[in-house]
């Protein structure tokens, strides 16, 4: 077995980091810790309550006429129908990022499907689907002269102070000057008055900032890879409603139906 997992690695490093990474977060999915409604409650009410985003393009956010939109959206309906028979069978809830777990936890919702990176110490208070789309750190920038990594060498580049990026970036590009800031606003703000070529954060939280404000541009190199989960209960209870959900996810997968929804969405 270890010569074939070795020999396996050198032939796709990339599929091993993927699969290893699926399956270390299906494993989370067993635990005996928190309470929510279990499915056959689910289905006697007729619908899921679910967390969302409702201020993040293109994940979770209003259109014009204050209807939620997205990629996260449209998951939720999809489970909704495969998981009820009917795609409107869900009722929204926003959620700020500091309660994305505890509404879970709290037995608030059934679920939370609001921008949440699968991690191991987040693990061990929720249980996590399968990943619904890998998210990662990239960089964006309007400066058009900039095309790739290495246009930005001895250039300033703006990442989130105490991040993760911060490491990426220094990895590929180890030339660029690092100016730290301390939120995504502030980030656009020297990006747009010119103190920095570029701004380095996560690809779902930049990829509505193109949409938004087409005179930036993404670098076509994702710099991490980072799965982004459907948030479930954990306990013996709620195993049912986690099996349903990871199977749908990968059926989704499978066919197609997520990828043409992230393309939709204009997610790298």
């Amino acid at each position: 077995m270890k010569y074939r997992c070795n020999r396996w690695l050198k032939i796709n490093p990339l599929h091993l980091v993927l699969s290893a990474t699926i399956f270390f977060i299906v494993c989370f999915s067993w635990g005996f810790m928190a309470s929510a409604a279990q499915m056959p409650e689910i289905q006697r009410r007729g619908y899921l309550n679910i967390a969302v985003k409702d201020n993040l393009r293109p994940l979770g956010f209003r259109d014009n006429e204050g209807n939620l939109q997205g990629l996260e959206i449209d998951l939720a309906k999809r489970l909704a129908l495969d998981l009820l028979g009917k795609a409107d069978a869900v009722r929204f809830q926003p959620v700020a990022n500091r309660d994305r777990l505890s509404v879970v936890l709290n037995n608030k919702v059934d679920l939370a499907i609001a921008r949440v990176t699968a991690t191991e110490s987040r693990a061990r208070l929720v249980s996590f689907s399968v990943p619904y789309y890998f998210d990662g750190a990239v960089i964006v920038t309007k400066d058009a002269s900039v095309r790739q990594l290495s246009d930005l060498a001895n250039k300033k580049i703006a990442v989130i102070r105490n991040s993760s990026t911060i490491a990426q970036v220094r990895y590929y590009v180890p030339k660029a000057e690092l100016v730290g800031v301390d939120s995504y606003q502030e980030g656009r703000s020297l990006t747009e008055n010119n103190t920095v070529v570029a701004f380095a954060a996560d690809a779902s939280v930049l990829s509505g900032w193109v949409q938004q404000y087409p005179q930036y541009q993404l670098l076509p190199t994702k710099l991490s890879t980072e799965p982004l989960s459907v948030v479930m209960p954990k306990g013996l209870q709620s195993d049912q409603l986690r099996r349903q959900v990871n199977e749908a996810i990968a059926k989704y997968t499978a066919e197609g139906w997520l990828k043409e929804r992230v393309q939709y969405w204009g997610l790298p």
